[in-house]
């Protein structure tokens, strides 16, 4: 798939006087040549919506330079859709995945690092311990880094080896708020979650994003120690244990059974690549990611995560 790719890319597009402001190209500048069908892919960008939100680009290599201009269109597209999509990107190596996350910021790391993975930046995980961590992002619905005092801001997901089951499934965390009846939105309101990690991090339930202002949440309901009320109040009180487990149940309840119309489930295709903006979708992997090799075949897939630049606040 990647020759056939890099050989459309090469191919010359039909010339014509005058285009892109050059009266003659010369069949012996292949500098020209390169820089001029660069151009002719970039120029045919496309962000398309998927049917109930996120979106899909068309008409992009990332494994490519690319202009500004057009790294701009994406950063402003991921913001805008919270889910990017890139399908048939071929296999992008470590190093180029790392270079496109910093498009929007430093890579921050804070996991294990398999032997495989091609890059420290890069977090690999898979359906086996031979190939990369296991049992990733089954432990609840989440953001990536709750337990940070500036969680990731975007990561990157990027599929190296496609099983036939795999779907990582994302939820509308403004959608999902939206969503919730007014008492039980009101409730969550004053709640401020206590990570079971890094402990003395405090993380408001529901606040508004830092970039766009609409509500979202910060949750982990696999990893989530306690919730406190009215942090911050004379009435601010930790929930005890039972108390924690009635919270966290009702997020389980809405993720799983109120919001279903709501999620995407992406069905992972070889060579997909995703970016993604961390504090406007949760998300979780579907328990088909870890099935055997010998089920499904091998899932090896890269994660990058992009250090976040904003404490979270009421």
């Amino acid at each position: 798939m990647q020759q056939i790719v890099t050989r459309t890319l090469l191919a010359s597009p039909t010339r014509r006087p005058g285009i892109y402001g050059l009266k003659r190209l010369s069949t012996s500048s292949s500098h020209l040549s390169l820089s001029r069908n660069h151009m002719h892919n970039i120029s045919e960008l496309k962000v398309q919506p998927l049917p109930i939100w996120g979106a899909e680009v068309h008409g992009v290599d990332v494994k490519q330079d690319l202009p500004v201009s057009t790294i701009n269109k994406i950063r402003e597209a991921v913001t805008q859709h919270r889910v990017l999509v890139f399908r048939e990107q071929g296999v992008i190596s470590g190093q180029r995945q790392v270079d496109i996350s910093q498009w929007f910021g430093p890579c921050e790391s804070t996991f294990y690092k398999h032997p495989m993975s091609p890059h420290p930046d890069i977090f690999r995980v898979s359906n086996t311990d031979l190939e990369g961590c296991t049992g990733v992002g089954r432990k609840g619905w989440h953001i990536d880094g709750s337990f940070m005092a500036k969680p990731f801001a975007h990561s990157t997901y990027h599929i190296v080896s496609c099983p036939s089951q795999a779907d990582t499934i994302f939820a509308p965390l403004e959608e999902v708020v939206n969503s919730l009846p007014a008492e039980r939105r009101e409730r969550w309101e004053r709640l401020h979650m206590l990570s079971d990690r890094r402990g003395g991090v405090a993380q408001p339930l529901i606040y508004p994003h830092p970039i766009t202002g609409r509500a979202t949440m910060c949750l982990h309901t696999g990893m989530t120690d306690a919730y406190v009320w009215d942090l911050d109040t004379p009435q601010e009180q930790v929930a005890g244990v039972k108390e924690t487990r009635h919270i966290l149940g009702e997020l389980d309840q809405v993720f799983r059974r109120e919001i279903g119309h709501l999620l995407y489930s992406h069905k992972w295709k070889p060579g997909d690549f995703i970016i993604t903006d961390n504090l406007a979708v949760a998300h979780e992997a579907s328990p088909q990611t870890q099935m055997t090799v010998m089920d499904v075949g091998l899932r090896v897939m890269h994660r990058t995560t992009i250090a976040g630049q904003h404490r979270l606040h009421k």
